[in-house]
Formats: structure tokens, C-alpha cells, sequence
């Protein structure tokens, strides 16, 4: 059997919201290992006076495989 456990995550980038994902999952796989989907809860973007996105953030459930 099977014990999989959920941790929460925010991540962000200047780019797109699927590289604020990427480096998301980066940086918890150097100290999580089995990691095995993600499911991403919520999305914000902050931008310029003009309305322009400047940063993606999302937050982020991250699901793995305790040994």
C-alpha cells in the first residue's frame, strides 16, 4: 500500500503562468522526491498601472509518494 501526501506551494514568474508552475515543481522536487501530479488552486497576476501582467502567481497543491 500506498501513502501519498499533499503539500501547498506558491510559486511566480514574469513570463506565463505555466513557468510559474514549472519553477514551482523545481524547487520542490530538490527536497521532495516521488512527486506525482499538481493541481493548481488559484492564479493571480499583478500588473502595471496600464494593466499590463507583470508577474504570474500561482498557488499550487503538489501531491508524492511517501516512502
Amino acid at each position: 500500500m500506498s501513502v501519498a501526501k499533499v503539500i501547498e506551494l506558491n510559486a511566480s514568474s514574469k513570463s506565463s503562468m505555466e513557468d510559474a508552475v514549472k519553477s514551482g515543481l523545481k524547487k520542490c522536487a530538490e527536497s521532495v522526491k516521488n512527486i506525482k501530479g499538481a493541481w493548481v488552486n488559484e492564479i493571480k497576476v499583478v500588473t502595471d498601472n496600464d494593466g499590463n501582467v507583470t508577474e504570474w502567481r500561482v498557488n499550487l497543491r503538489v501531491s508524492f509518494v511517501v516512502e
